[in-house]
């Protein structure tokens, strides 16, 4: 099966009242991306918007080709391995792996080894999965 062209991942944390910075003590690092729910954001257009809840993201390198075997590594290696910890977060907040999966043709595809899928639900960490189908050109 021929790999997909690129892969980008993040694991994401949100919901009603996350404070980044205690998940970032819970989990032993800090986030790519964070914010609060209620703070402000704009657009180009000067609006002002307001986050509907909190989120906290913690990004691994984009890979092209794909390697999302080393994406996961790369998230999990930098995350605590205690599983209680992951359940206190888990009961409070929503998680979720983030996979953009990028195709540069029609047929490809993408292998996942059983040691990062028992990572993975071992901490409850739901993939979320979008893919890109190739552009026409």
């Amino acid at each position: 099966m021929p790999q997909l062209q690129r892969s980008v991942a993040a694991l994401r944390i949100g919901g009603d009242g996350l404070v980044p910075e205690e998940i970032s003590k819970m989990m032993g690092s800090a986030p790519s991306r964070a914010h609060r729910e209620g703070e402000k954001f704009g657009g180009s257009d000067g609006l002002r918007n307001e986050r509907k809840s909190g989120q906290w993201s913690l990004e691994a390198t984009d890979r092209e080709p794909e390697n999302f075997d080393r994406q996961i590594n790369e998230i999990l290696s930098k995350l605590t391995d205690d599983l209680a910890v992951w359940a206190r977060v888990r009961a409070s907040y929503e998680v979720d792996l983030f996979c953009g999966w990028f195709m540069g043709s029609s047929d490809e595809g993408i292998d996942v080894s059983p040691e990062n899928l028992k990572a993975l639900g071992d901490r409850g960490i739901k993939l979320s999965i979008c893919m890109y189908a190739p552009s026409k050109g």
